[in-house]
């Protein structure tokens, strides 16, 4: 079986794992996810045996990597001063009209949230999402659509 080279898949795939990184990181360690991904996809590239779902595999590193970081995120204690933090000035959030869609997306419990985000942002299908998530096709189609679901009702209670 031959691999198309390396950066070839770099080439195709850059947008897509940048994007799903910056949506399951957030902003401030979106680019920090997306080069470990690529460094753990560099790696591991020898040892793939298959060439059939190359940007699903990429995915797949990059939601773990994300996972990574969000783990590694509540083990980290600060050491800043707390008067300093507090006359730090503020970083302005990103602004997209989104009516607040995200930050109900953020408060749905974690596996809806993260099969939502490889669902639509990734655009990844049901089986990704399931490779993504360790589980199987109809958990994936069940998460998104109890995700949707929650969501809807969210949106209805603001009108």
């Amino acid at each position: 079986m031959s691999l198309p080279p390396f950066q070839t898949l770099v080439d195709a795939h850059w947008r897509d794992v940048a994007r799903l990184a910056h949506a399951l990181a957030g902003p401030n360690l979106g680019d920090d996810v997306a080069q470990q991904a690529w460094a753990q996809a560099l790696a591991a590239y020898p040892r793939v045996t298959s060439a059939r779902n190359l940007r699903g595999w990429l995915l797949t590193i990059t939601h773990r990597c994300a996972m990574d970081a969000h783990r590694a995120g509540r083990r980290t204690v600060a050491h800043e001063d707390p008067a300093a933090l507090a006359s730090a000035p503020a970083v302005p959030g990103p602004v997209a009209p989104d009516d607040g869609l995200w930050s109900r997306v953020d408060a749905l419990p974690s596996r809806q949230r993260e099969a939502v985000v490889l669902k639509y942002v990734a655009d990844l299908d049901h089986r990704a999402v399931a490779c993504a998530l360790d589980t199987t096709p109809a958990m994936s189609r069940r998460l998104v659509s109890d995700a949707l679901a929650a969501l809807r009702v969210d949106l209805e209670d603001l009108r």
